[in-house]
């Protein structure tokens, strides 16, 4: 899974039209599956209306965008399928300009990525308020987020979870001042020298790890070296798949210095106006979304080789929101 601050930050000085061009954003194929209402579509509100949704092109994102367009055909929409879209810029730009009606995504990259802010709120309430607001003005809509929380963390097998004892990022710290031989990290080279990762994680919880105990690695890497136990704690995200395959421990950060990557669904205003059904439908869908469920529905792509498409719709179905005609 492509994963990583690198999806949501560094991007290329490019102009909006050349980037909608290399995107693809002019193709799509539409969504077929035989869907009708469960718990969300009743009645079919949607029934007449033709909806376009997009993703970046990760395994999350696949699969939240394929569950806000099967959700949105349960519905009676005719929904065109843009997901997949390479990088964060062209699918946001989809959105704001229309081409798109609607995607998931994340509080933190919109804040930071898109509104140019640097700081992060600690308050993932406050955080999606403050992104909502915002982005009123750039024709863009948020409703509610879910607890899904797509962030930085470290993480640790369970043998040295049990040595250790350590559950929080505080109790690393402490360990590494106690017993510095005992710290390793296994991290990519970004969150190596980024002031919102490693060299701020330190700062903020006081850890004294020598450069020496730190190896940086391929991202997927730092999970089979965790799993292993040849560094202590790996770099990892949080709804990554690959957590709950490897039996991996996440610390928590529990003076919340990682910023919030609560995902969201943000709907070009025009199309929310037109279709305000919207809201109603994808209200309960997100309010089911946590990192449990990300994380499995990930692991069954990344892990298990499922396709995107069909996870979203079998656990649209297993929760009931839908049914399959």
């Amino acid at each position: 899974m492509t994963t990583g601050w690198t999806r949501r930050g560094a991007l290329a000085v490019v102009t909006v039209g050349a980037l909608l061009a290399g995107c693809g954003l002019t193709s799509g194929s539409p969504m077929v599956d035989d869907v009708g209402p469960g718990s969300i579509g009743r009645g079919e509100p949607l029934k007449g209306a033709s909806l376009t949704v997009t993703s970046k092109e990760f395994t999350e994102q696949l699969i939240l965008g394929a569950i806000m367009g099967i959700a949105f055909e349960a519905a009676g929409a005719q929904v065109l399928d843009r997901t997949g879209i390479q990088g964060s810029i062209g699918a946001r730009e989809a959105v704001k300009s229309g081409e798109a009606d609607g995607m998931y995504e994340y509080t933190g990259t919109a804040w930071i990525t898109y509104q140019g802010n640097s700081r992060p709120i600690t308050d993932p309430a406050k955080q999606w308020e403050a992104v909502r607001d915002a982005d009123l003005d750039n024709g863009i809509t948020w409703l509610a987020p879910a607890k899904l929380n797509n962030t930085y963390a470290l993480a640790t097998n369970q043998a040295n979870e049990k040595k250790y004892g350590t559950r929080n990022l505080s109790e690393v710290a402490a360990l590494s001042r106690s017993d510095p031989r005992a710290v390793s990290l296994c991290v990519e080279s970004e969150f190596a020298s980024r002031d919102d990762g490693l060299v701020g994680m330190k700062k903020a919880y006081g850890m004294d790890i020598p450069g020496s105990q730190v190896i940086r690695v391929d991202t997927g890497i730092i999970y089979t070296q965790t799993a292993k136990g040849a560094c202590t704690f790996g770099e990892v995200f949080t709804t990554d798949g690959r957590i709950k395959a490897m039996k991996l421990v996440v610390m928590a950060d529990d003076k919340h210095f990682f910023p919030n990557y609560n995902v969201a669904p943000e709907i070009n205003t025009k199309a929310l106006e037109k279709h305000p059904e919207i809201k109603d439908i994808l209200d309960p869908i997100t309010a089911k979304l946590d990192n449990s469920v990300a994380r499995t529905l990930n692991a069954k792509v990344d892990v298990d080789g499922d396709d995107p498409h069909e996870v979203a719709l079998d656990w649209l179905v297993s929760e009931g929101f839908i049914t399959r005609d």
